[in-house]
């Protein structure tokens, strides 16, 4: 196995629609969030350079998104949500970057403390009264990234996103399957058992099949399920 298999392997590997798919969010945004886009204005064409540098190369000429890529598109989003303004978003992730000395500072455990004092200068630079918000207000900041504080499992430099919550069996590990989304107990891919499950119309003849128990397939086929419903 060459180096670039092996990163691959510990970083995770997701197409634009892929990611989409995972993270509800639009492909569009994707695009525009980590390659940039150009825009009208006037009589003038501008360019809105990437908010940040993905981890991957092309793969056969696709954008294509690591692990961390997809966790820190999720904080983006929340914020952009919660009204926080495009430009602020944008200089605030960057001042986070040099700030918590990563690529990826949504993602990092230290955005949930540390973190939360960049974020309330660039709001007051900026004028940005939700950024403010969020940064000052336990409980406004709390709404916003505590429900990916629950799905997120620190250790060292690696993290685990359990889509489910951590009482449930799917786990979407980038050093797994190549951080598809996966059955924790039996390694399998959450889509293949919920396909089969579809094809067969037999749960039982399904858990057989792969060896595994019920509560795999269950939380299998609940999640791809709901993958599909906000597609």
């Amino acid at each position: 196995m060459d180096a670039a298999e092996l990163n691959l392997l510990n970083t995770g590997l997701y197409s634009v629609p892929e990611a989409a798919r995972l993270t509800r969010i639009s492909v569009g945004k994707i695009r525009r969030w980590l390659k940039g886009y150009n825009f009208k204005s006037g009589d003038s064409i501008h360019h809105s350079d990437a908010v940040w540098q993905g981890e991957l190369q092309p793969v056969e000429n696709k954008l294509a998104l690591s692990f961390r890529d997809l966790l820190e598109l999720r904080f983006v989003d929340a914020f952009i949500g919660a009204g926080v303004s495009w430009r602020t978003m944008r200089r605030a992730h960057a001042k986070a970057q040099t700030g918590l000395d990563t690529t990826h500072p949504f993602c990092s455990n230290r955005i949930f403390t540390d973190g939360r004092s960049i974020l309330l200068r660039q709001g007051e630079q900026d004028s940005d009264q939700a950024l403010i918000d969020l940064a000052t207000d336990q409980a406004e900041f709390s709404r916003i990234v505590e429900p990916f504080r629950k799905e997120l499992e620190f250790s060292g430099s690696d993290i685990i996103w359990w889509p489910l919550g951590r009482q449930r069996q799917i786990v979407v590990d980038p050093k797994r399957n190549f951080g598809q989304p996966t059955v924790a107990r039996s390694g399998v891919p959450s889509q293949v058992l919920a396909r089969s499950v579809k094809a067969n119309a037999s749960s039982d003849l399904v858990a057989q099949w792969y060896e595994v128990q019920p509560e795999e397939i269950r939380d299998a086929v609940e999640f791809e399920e709901s993958l599909a419903r906000a597609a």
